[in-house]
């Protein structure tokens, strides 16, 4: 169950992500919104891999792809945040959102490592 959760949740990040993408390049910020573009799509990607993972040790192992994946977003929205490409509204509601996939991946590995 938890994993559908985080799925649909990183999936709708990840089109958050995209539909910001442009507008960080109107604002003149290149590199590090291509980081978020890469970084922001790829934890879904992973979770998406993780589905057809030919073993227990690959599903973990897309997961805590996932993670880093989600923890690397976060260093860069706070990064847009702190040289103003976002305002603190942006940064909140994409922080909000980062904080529940890491949260929720978290509680998924941590369950698997218990078995």
């Amino acid at each position: 169950m938890e994993d559908n959760v985080v799925y649909t949740l990183s999936k709708q990040f990840a089109l958050r992500i995209v539909k910001l993408y442009p507008i960080l390049t109107e604002r003149k910020e290149y590199i590090i919104s291509k980081q978020l573009y890469r970084s922001g799509t790829s934890i879904g990607a992973n979770l998406a891999e993780s589905k057809f993972a030919q073993s227990d040790a690959d599903y973990l192992n897309k997961l805590k792809i996932a993670l880093k994946e989600a923890s690397e977003s976060k260093y860069w929205i706070e990064l847009l945040t702190e040289s103003y490409f976002l305002d603190e509204k942006e940064s909140a509601s994409l922080i909000n959102d980062i904080n529940i996939i890491i949260g929720t991946l978290v509680k998924i590995i941590n369950k698997i490592l218990k078995r």
